[in-house]
């Protein structure tokens, strides 16, 4: 009899837990042989309740006198509110990861008001589709990431994932999205998050500070003026994400078929929007008691997180990544390390210092003086000044990459997108982006050329039809690295 099982039979389980409108939520999801099923869901009662009070009472952390072994343990997901995040999406040409990793920086540096130790950024990029590869960005200010994840270190979670794209992956699974290219509205009691999604992912993301109590069910002026500063907050959205003038893109706004959430796309259409209801599908998920509409609809950012753990993977966009371990790896430790071999040690070392100490005093004075001429008779004192010497003159031929990003950053103003730099000793150094108008090119360009240590900038710009954006490749001389050294020949004089 075959005891062996594939890994397809063996049951997966991931709990979840965000923070919704001010109160902690979670859910359990197990999947198997395909089948997903939602095991249990929980709410806190109140408001007040911490991270840690809530996985104790969901059975994730042992009680105050109660011990879980590992063994029991289950994968735990913490979702991070989305507010406190800037997105942008960008595309690059085709080029390397190294060159896609400087064009992230730069993007980040010329945009973010705060310098780069103090924020956390991570990014994705998506299939490259007509020559470019599209570059999903998301940056937040460290120390609220470092604060958050001390909050919740005691649960072990698997990892911290913002929670914006486990609505994204809901939307996509359980509220049957189909679109390739569409703007999602999740609407809380006193916000919305706005999604722009493409292919099933998060593109970009935006928070806005209107939600459902916003909506008043009486009063028609007051419901209007609400309603009117709503589509003019999404109308400033979709122009940040680019897409001002795409009347055919869909507006998805979550729902649980509310009727305010019908009140809300109507008036959206009125306005032009291509918007519709987005209904959970109550067939996705089995359970012990059949889920409705309205339980897919409270625990979807949940849901969504538990989702993308399940289906494992690892091209989320990770912000904790560098801010939170979920255990702290032991590093294997030099045998001479005990604590026990290291008091011997230091007992042999103090004897033979003793020792040491004595011999020295018995010797005669000059003998010190004539074991270290000794010592530096052995070795090339010249060899040695000259090979420093080496050294100092191979750094000084060194280009610095940092400080030659640095000197193109401080030069551009916001507004200019750069997207590539190619630099190689020998060569013209090559930058190219977009800006918005002729003035602030000729600005950029004469910024470049007064920086210290770049010369002979020269700058073509060309007009693209799509917006009427100015592309431009900017060529210059950094230093003494980019220009061709003459050669002097062997032969001597002529």
């Amino acid at each position: 009899m075959n005891h062996n099982k594939t890994e397809v039979d063996q049951p997966r389980s991931v709990v979840a837990i965000v923070k919704d409108d001010d109160k902690l939520k979670g859910v359990e999801l197990r999947k198997q042989n395909g089948v997903l099923e939602m095991v249990w869901t929980k709410s806190a009662e109140e408001a007040g309740v911490d991270w840690v009070r809530f996985s104790a009472e969901c059975r994730l952390t042992p009680e105050p006198n109660e011990s879980v072994g590992v063994e029991n343990r289950k994968q735990v997901i913490i979702g991070y509110n989305s507010a406190g995040t800037i997105f942008h999406h960008t595309t690059v040409p085709e080029v390397g990861d190294k060159e896609i990793a400087s064009i992230v920086e730069l993007q980040a540096e010329s945009r973010l008001p705060l310098p780069t130790e103090q924020i956390e950024m991570t990014w994705r990029t998506d299939p490259m589709m007509g020559g470019e590869i599209g570059i999903t960005m998301a940056v937040a200010r460290k120390e609220h990431l470092q604060s958050f994840a001390q909050s919740v270190r005691s649960i072990r979670p698997e990892k911290i994932l913002l929670d914006c794209e486990g609505i994204v992956k809901a939307w996509w699974t359980i509220f049957s999205g189909t679109e390739k290219r569409a703007v999602l509205l999740s609407m809380g009691a006193w916000n919305a998050l706005v999604c722009l999604v493409e292919n099933g992912r998060l593109s970009n993301a935006v928070v806005l500070d209107v939600g459902m109590k916003d909506f008043p069910p009486e009063g028609a002026q007051a419901q209007n003026e609400t309603t009117e500063r709503f589509i003019q907050d999404l109308r400033s959205v979709l122009i940040l994400y680019g897409c001002a003038g795409e009347n055919d893109l869909p507006v998805c706004v979550l729902s649980d078929g509310n009727a305010l959430h019908e009140s809300i796309v109507s008036a959206l259409r009125t306005a032009q929007f291509n918007a519709r209801v987005a209904l959970p599908d109550v067939h996705r998920i089995k359970a012990t008691t059949d889920p409705d509409a309205g339980v897919l609809y409270e625990y979807r950012a949940p849901i969504g997180l538990a989702l993308l753990a399940l289906e494992g993977g690892n091209n989320e966009l990770n912000i904790f990544s560098r801010v939170y371990s979920p255990s702290e790896k032991k590093e294997k430790r030099h045998w001479l390390s005990s604590p026990k071999l290291a008091g011997a040690l230091a007992a042999g070392m103090l004897l033979l210092l003793a020792l040491v100490a004595y011999a020295v005093d018995v010797k005669k004075t000059g003998a010190i003086e004539k074991r270290l001429e000794a010592s530096f008779s052995d070795m090339d004192i010249n060899w040695l000044v000259k090979r420093q010497q080496l050294v100092r003159a191979v750094a000084q031929e060194r280009p610095d990459m940092l400080d030659l990003l640095k000197l193109v950053n401080e030069s551009g103003e916001r507004g200019i997108t750069l997207n590539s730099l190619q630099f190689k000793k020998g060569q013209v150094a090559t930058i190219g982006g977009q800006v918005a108008n002729n003035d602030q090119l000729r600005d950029f360009e004469k910024s470049l050329q007064d920086q210290k240590g770049i010369e002979e900038v020269t700058c073509t710009p060309t007009t693209s039809g799509k917006g009427k954006k100015i592309t431009f490749k900017m060529t210059f001389h950094y230093r003494n690295f980019t220009k061709k050294k003459v050669k002097r020949s062997s032969l001597g004089k002529p």
